[in-house]
């Protein structure tokens, strides 16, 4: 049998899977009688929608047109409806931060940026871990996409510095590559967490938390996520180090290898000038958009168009940003569908239900226990986003119910889907690309991932929820 033909059957069995999935849910799963049996099969239908993401019978983003397609045929959505979400402006501020990031990663300004870090950093192995992290906290600012900026612009300096060291997977990879993969990956986890923008499904939490009436913006997003945030990247890189350490410590000549890299790229361009002066524009106008009522799509879009106009961004590279156009098809989609859900009262019946079993609970407790099965169900997912979709909004509906804050539960789980992905070297579209370098093994992989969880956990357990009291979120 032919390759193409054990992929194909691969596909049909698992687009059987799909359907067995809606079916199941739908014929076999007692309906609450507050539901009407269309809003059940919508439920089925973005049930079988998050298990497509899992399987992968075809991509991400043909799963969601599929579900999208199918949607006016078995559900109350009219085919404008099913499509309404890609006129969401949420959707098109990743957009438009998608093609701002093309214009970082192609001008070399962001690795420039990276370098600058290590530069200034990277006298140690150590050092050079914390200053990757900080150059991907300071991208993950405007980039939503951390295959992009961590896999494109961090995990080639990574690989670099450990060779330069003669650090090769095999026999020499605890000389320091390592390290790096494990503890520069662990750092991206946490800056994910730290942006609005940090990842492409951080916008979708803020758009179910919307659905709630919890407006999350930005700068709110920076500052509900900074005092913790910053103690994990301070944190995490000095306890990887610990529980997997590198053989070399002292590296002056990573430091080097910057200032050569740098010298290489010479003085900044004027692209670059143009770039920098459009990032630090539109990020100012993210921050104040609470004081000016901007709405920070338009600032984003304007950014975008400056950048065409002064033709530091070609059009062929809007229409060749492949990744940004799959995420609009399946961003957009999913987005609309998970509205639906709230629309047809699905979440609320799940807090009903759920809510029932746990009865005796109080609001604070039942918090604690679900962000752990939260944080913990990440091993059973590839994708934040997937994670999100699954287990995101009917936690959030169960906890409201309950009178928990909603600034305290929006946060506090956006945040732990992100710190999650550390968990496995599936958890998040970066993690396999430092995973397949081949410097850490399967087995060490996943005990760096649980011990940095209980890091996380008592993080933001403690002086996350501490800040958070502070501001005034609980």
């Amino acid at each position: 049998m032919s390759e193409a033909s054990v992929k194909s059957e691969g596909m049909w069995l698992k687009l059987a899977v799909l359907a067995a999935v809606f079916a199941g849910f739908v014929f076999l799963v007692p309906r609450p009688e507050t539901l009407t049996p269309g809003a059940w099969r919508l439920a089925g239908l973005f049930l079988a929608t998050v298990a497509g993401l899992i399987l992968q019978p075809v991509p991400g983003g043909a799963v969601v047109l599929l579900a999208v397609t199918i949607a006016p045929l078995i559900t109350p959505l009219k085919l404008s409806d099913a499509l309404g979400g890609y006129a969401d402006s949420t959707v098109w501020l990743v957009m438009a931060a998608f093609f701002i990031a093309r214009a970082l990663i192609n001008t070399g300004l962001a690795r420039r940026i990276a370098l600058l870090f290590v530069r200034a950093f990277g006298q140690s192995t150590l050092g050079v871990c914390y200053a990757l992290g900080l150059s991907d906290m300071v991208l993950a600012s405007i980039i939503p996409s951390n295959a992009a900026r961590s896999g494109g612009v961090i995990l080639p300096i990574a690989r670099s510095i450990a060779e330069l060291y003669g650090s090769e997977p095999g026999a020499t990879a605890r000389r320091m590559g390592a390290f790096l993969m494990a503890g520069v990956y662990q750092s991206i986890c946490v800056t994910a967490a730290m942006f609005f923008t940090g990842q492409a499904s951080n916008p979708l939490a803020a758009q179910m938390a919307g659905g709630f009436g919890y407006t999350v913006t930005w700068a709110g997003w920076i500052f509900a996520a900074c005092v913790p945030g910053l103690c994990s990247l301070a944190l995490v890189p000095w306890v990887v180090s610990k529980i997997y350490p590198p053989e070399i410590r002292r590296t002056p000549e990573a430091a080097e290898f910057a200032r050569a890299e740098l010298d290489k790229m010479g003085p900044m361009s004027a692209q670059e000038k143009i770039l920098l002066a459009v990032f630090v524009s539109v990020c100012g106008a993210w921050a104040t958009s609470s004081w000016t009522g901007l709405d920070i799509t338009v600032a984003a879009l304007c950014g975008s168009a400056a950048l065409l106009l002064a033709r530091v961004l070609s059009w062929q590279d809007v229409t060749g940003e492949r990744a940004a156009w799959d995420i609009f098809i399946w961003y957009g989609g999913l987005l609309r569908l998970g509205k639906a859900l709230h629309e047809q009262h699905v979440t609320e019946a799940f807090a009903q239900r759920f809510g029932a079993m746990l009865g005796g609970l109080e609001w604070f407790a039942l918090l604690a226990a679900a962000l752990l099965v939260f944080y913990y169900a990440h091993y059973l997912f590839a994708s934040i986003t997937a994670h999100l979709l699954a287990l995101y909004a009917p936690f959030l509906a169960l906890l409201a119910a309950k009178g928990a804050p909603l600034g305290l539960v929006v946060f506090s789980f956006a945040c732990f889907a992100n710190l999650s992905a550390g968990l496995t070297n599936y958890g998040t579209t970066p993690s396999p690309m430092y995973y397949a370098q081949g410097y850490v093994a399967f087995r060490d992989w996943w005990r760096i991932g649980f011990l940095v969880s209980l890091c996380h956990l008592a993080v933001w357990g403690s002086v996350g929820f501490a800040w958070w009291k502070l501001i005034g979120l609980w």
